[in-house]
């Protein structure tokens, strides 16, 4: 109750004559202070929300340049006009990022570090079922609803427990036959499963979300200045795949989004989790599935190197690109400003 409203309520508290008629006109008259007192209140809580949101503003730091969709963990991204963002990632339709994923028959994941090939093996999506391809292979239809018959598999992902709808042994045959290794299985992601939740992932301190296979979070952005900057380093320039960002940004400085903690983009809002600390994955090549585990590590290890008081959290890996929670989710398209949120 406001100021105003409490001093209308006492001054009609002074005295209560003792006639009906004067009783009424008290009545009548507490009736209309209270009405006021309302109208004060309410009045006094509008003002407060519009100095609220006037603390809340936008300044575009920003356009959204391109956004990718990696389906299955490790292999090529599929590249769309606009997407929704949902709490767990990126979606167009039924295609979803990262809620495939190449597994061992114990389940622990197989990605680009261990078979660096599986970067060759493109995703074509189209009447809600996935096509792979792969060089010196006949393209594979995978339908996106695997029958409920098939297994459910445990599975780990940095040390975390998982889930995963076994895509059968067809696909299994062909993943493995490419990759000319011991056999490897593809699983699904169902939305009905427990994701990996961020405080096993990372830090208590981290705010509180769920992925199904991405390394740390739902998004990953990196802005096309950084790529610039480091390639002005490096003697062979290397392409924005080696990163494999959700979200490319043009228009800011190199290096600028790592100091965006809350942004806007289309409807959908985020927040940044943390860096994201590099490692030999970004040695594979793109174009030819070798890894050579020397660039762009080295030069990244040259110069974005964290802070001494964060080694506990990064330790000796190289910095690029930022992660984000999705704090409202909405979508985006390409073209979209970016806005960082600022109070």
């Amino acid at each position: 109750m406001g100021a105003a409203a409490s001093s209308a309520l006492t001054s009609l508290r002074l005295a209560l004559p003792g006639s009906a008629q004067s009783r009424a006109a008290w009545i009548g008259a507490a009736a209309l202070g209270l009405a006021a007192a309302t109208a004060l209140g309410a009045a006094a809580w509008s003002a407060r929300d519009r100095r609220r949101r006037r603390r809340r503003s936008l300044k575009q730091v920003g356009t959204v340049a391109e956004i990718c969709i990696y389906p299955i963990k490790s292999c090529k991204g599929v590249i769309v006009n606009e997407a929704e963002c949902t709490e767990m990632g990126l979606r167009s339709g039924n295609l979803r990022d990262r809620f495939w994923l190449v597994i061992r028959e114990d389940g622990h994941m197989v990605t680009g570090r261990q078979e660096p090939q599986l970067v060759l093996i493109s995703i074509a999506w189209d009447n809600d079922q996935m096509t792979l391809s792969a060089p010196d292979m006949d393209d594979l239809i995978v339908p996106r609803k695997v029958p409920s018959t098939n297994a459910i598999r445990n599975c780990r992902i940095f040390g975390v427990d998982i889930q995963g709808r076994d895509c059968g042994d067809e696909v299994s045959q062909w993943i493995t036959s490419f990759l000319k290794t011991e056999t490897c299985r593809l699983v699904q992601f169902e939305t009905h499963m427990n994701g990996r939740k961020s405080k096993e992932i990372f830090f208590p301190f981290v705010q509180n979300y769920q992925v199904a296979y991405p390394d740390c979070s739902p998004i990953m952005m990196i802005s096309e200045a950084s790529l610039a900057d480091l390639n002005t380093r490096l003697e062979k320039k290397i392409k924005m795949e080696q990163f494999r960002p959700n979200i490319v940004v043009t228009g800011c400085n190199a290096f600028e989004e790592d100091t965006w903690d809350e942004i806007l983009i289309g409807s959908v809002e985020m927040k940044k989790v943390l860096s994201c600390p590099r490692c030999i994955m970004t040695t594979v090549d793109p174009d030819t599935g070798i890894i050579t585990r020397k660039e762009p590590l080295e030069t990244l290890k040259s110069y974005r190197l964290c802070d001494p008081a964060e080694k506990h959290i990064y330790k000796s890996s190289p910095l690029f690109g930022m992660y984000f929670s999705v704090e409202k989710i909405g979508s985006l398209k390409v073209g979209d400003p970016v806005y960082l949120i600022t109070q």
